[in-house]
């Protein structure tokens, strides 16, 4: 058997390196970790072995600096290099300059990464190897012109892809062919910010399609052999929430036609490693797949099918890397089970998805039983603005899809990141939607119920801190000892501590009855769910309950009496400012998350139309337009393009012109 590697250096930062650096401790191989200032603290870098700083936070100055990694590597002693998924794992120079440093890239050949990585020219060669493709624009430099153009030729609606990255980076769907120019240029813009490479193409857009990707596995001695699908067709902004193996669409056949398509794609590029085929899928008819685009790296929902084949895709990563051949043939691979991963990001869905930030206060996350979290967090972490805002993802297996499901949600449920708001409460009543549970499932699916999906009136996390704060008066104990049989905090002697009730009533509410105990809360009677609160000197409260993280600012006293009840008397969710239209007859613009201010495309005294984007603001590789709330004049303009600017920072005022003041 040949040598594996004694030193591995992981180019990366978050879930990704400390998954890897855990399979590197497994084999026994030495890790060693790299950071920027920011990081200087994080998971990854404690869990590895060693660890190299590479720079100041900004990823241009850190992880993606080649150089940078190279010397980190070449000093360390590492022999090879995982360059996890993002930053420059499907780079094809840094594969190539790893190559004449004598490292090993644990990844395909560089020819393969630039060949793929060309999404003109991936299609182009797979269509040759006899893959079917989705119709779409041809050739690649193509003017803003000319794809618009093609669009027109193909006819609406079309999809506006980057050539170059991935993850739903740049993607744009046009419906209306008159918002091709502007659609077209921040497609560039965000392609250009995230890849470096603004080339574009444009393909058809297929309604309702379903987004299936096939895992491939192949050595340096000529054999490829697929792990079976995944369906990744829950998506929020062409980015992938949910993804699960297998897919309840397909039958064995389209399974292993769409396996040996994806077989066919690796080799037509010469590839090596661990690879994924993306298709997409019309709903209506599972044996008409097109290729979108092949991924020359792990993947981020990689565990989903690490659980149903029992493959460590790490290990064989690097057991290839070394020049291992495989052991098994596609007779050998057998899909047993079904998993599904929810993938947890800093963002706040009650204020529009938008990025969130702040430091991990306390941390749950659940393992075993059938529950798997890859995570980079720990007590301590600071999430900014300045990296991807994926944090964990939480992956459940069982030996059937309602049971993965169940798993999953209950898993969701014990999730907590107190300190910093994300997703996981949305992920989980996206779990128990009706078409989820049923397996009806297409790429719109989230986009269409997503309001549907985030809480509406007074959500569960005020009445689960107004509980937390009525036991932490009762428990607050007096100067000097405190008798504990006379203590209100539900102690007993030998036993669990009791259930402590408080009854609150809000304004237009029914009364709500919380029962508290320590770390745990139940609203109205339903189950009890972990619940954690930390209060700050500005009279913000943040609360998470059931893997939902809630920002609460209150004014003056929160609970006064009423009767026998506690009344709320004064909450406020901290307010949410999506764009400047969201509060219309407002004249000041502010930032809604925090980030850098890409665009400015207006100036002091010019007049504008209700609606019209006037700044682009840009967080954790998301950009966001500010338009203007009415037609009126720019009086105030305080940021230039560059800008840093905090959440809720005014960026710009706009005075309503005199007609629309009467109105």
């Amino acid at each position: 058997m040949t040598s594996l590697f004694d030193t591995v250096l992981v180019a990366n930062r978050g879930e990704i390196a400390v998954r890897v650096i855990r399979t590197l401790r497994e084999l026994g191989i030495r890790s060693v970790a790299v950071f920027s200032d920011a990081d200087a603290d994080a998971r990854h870098v404690h869990e590895a072995d060693t660890a190299v700083r590479i720079g100041p936070p900004a990823a241009s100055e850190s992880y993606l600096r080649i150089d940078r990694l190279v010397e980190a590597a070449v000093r360390s002693g590492a022999q090879a290099i995982h360059p996890g998924y993002g930053f420059l794992a499907e780079n094809a120079e840094f594969a190539s300059v790893c190559a004449s440093a004598g490292l090993v890239f644990i990844g395909p050949p560089a020819s393969a990464i630039s060949l793929m990585g060309d999404k003109i020219r991936a299609k182009e060669t797979v269509k040759a190897a006899g893959v079917p493709v989705v119709p779409g624009s041809s050739g690649s430099g193509l003017t803003d012109a000319q794809l618009a153009d093609s669009a027109r030729e193909i006819g609406m609606p079309v999809l506006l892809k980057p050539s170059a990255g991935g993850g739903g980076k740049g993607m744009r769907l046009v419906r209306d062919s008159s918002l091709l120019g502007d659609e077209i240029a921040a497609a560039r813009r965000e392609a250009r910010s995230s890849f470096g490479d603004d080339t574009l193409l444009v393909e058809r857009w297929i309604d309702r399609p379903r987004h299936i990707e096939i895992q491939v596995l192949a050595d340096g001695h000529g054999n490829v052999v697929h792990l079976g699908e995944r369906e990744c067709s829950l998506q929020r902004r062409h980015q992938k929430v949910i993804e699960e193996a297998p897919s309840v669409l397909l039958d064995e056949a389209t399974r292993a036609a769409m396996g040996e398509a994806a077989v066919q794609a690796a080799r037509s590029c010469g590839y090596s490693g661990a690879g994924t085929v993306e298709f997409i899928v019309p709903g209506d008819d599972p044996s008409s797949y097109y290729f979108m685009e092949m991924n020359t790296r792990l993947q981020v929902e990689h565990p989903v099918t690490e659980l149903i084949t029992g493959i460590d895709l790490v290990e064989w990563q690097l057991r290839v890397a070394a020049g291992e051949q495989l052991p098994f043939a596609q007779a050998d691979i057998t899909l047993t089970g079904h998993a599904v991963e929810a993938r947890i990001c800093a963002e706040d869905p009650s204020r529009g998805f938008l990025p969130s930030g702040g430091t991990i206060l306390a941390l749950n996350e659940p393992q075993g039983s059938g529950v798997r979290t890859d995570s980079g967090l720990s007590v301590g972490t600071e999430v900014g603005s300045l990296y991807d805002p994926m944090l964990s993802k939480v992956i459940a297996y069982g030996p059937d899809r309602p049971t993965a499901l169940r798993k999953l949600r209950a898993a969701l449920a014990e999730t907590v990141t107190l300190g910093v708001a994300t997703n996981a409460g949305f992920l989980r009543r996206l779990l128990a939607h009706p078409d989820v549970v049923a397996g009806d499932l297409d790429t719109g699916l989230v986009e269409r119920d997503a309001e549907s999906l985030v809480d509406a009136g007074v959500p569960v996390e005020v009445y689960a801190a107004a509980g937390l704060l009525a036991q932490a008066g009762l428990e607050r104990p007096a100067q000097g000892w405190t008798d504990p049989f006379s203590s209100a905090s539900g102690w007993r002697l030998g036993g669990e501590p009791a259930w402590t009730a408080h009854h609150f009533k809000a304004s237009g509410q029914e009364p709500v009855t919380v029962r508290v105990r320590a770390g745990e809360v139940s609203v109205d009677g339903s189950e009890a769910l972990p619940a954690r609160l930390s209060t700050s000197s500005d009279g913000t409260l943040t609360v998470e309950v059931g893997g939902l993280t809630h920002t609460l600012r209150h004014h003056g006293e929160w609970l006064g009496r009423d009767g026998d009840a506690w009344h709320l008397t004064a909450y406020d969710p901290v307010a949410a400012t999506l764009t400047g239209s969201a509060h219309s007859g407002a004249d000041a613009l502010t930032a809604p998350m925090p980030g850098t201010v890409t665009v400015v495309k207006v100036a002091v005294g010019d007049h504008v139309d209700a609606g019209q984007s006037l700044l682009v603001v840009e967080a954790m590789k998301m950009e966001h337009v500010i338009s203007a709330p009415h037609s009126g004049t720019v009086a105030e303009l305080d940021v230039k393009a560059g800008a840093t600017v905090a959440m809720d920072q005014v960026l710009a005022v706009v005075t309503p012109d005199e007609e629309a003041d009467g109105e």
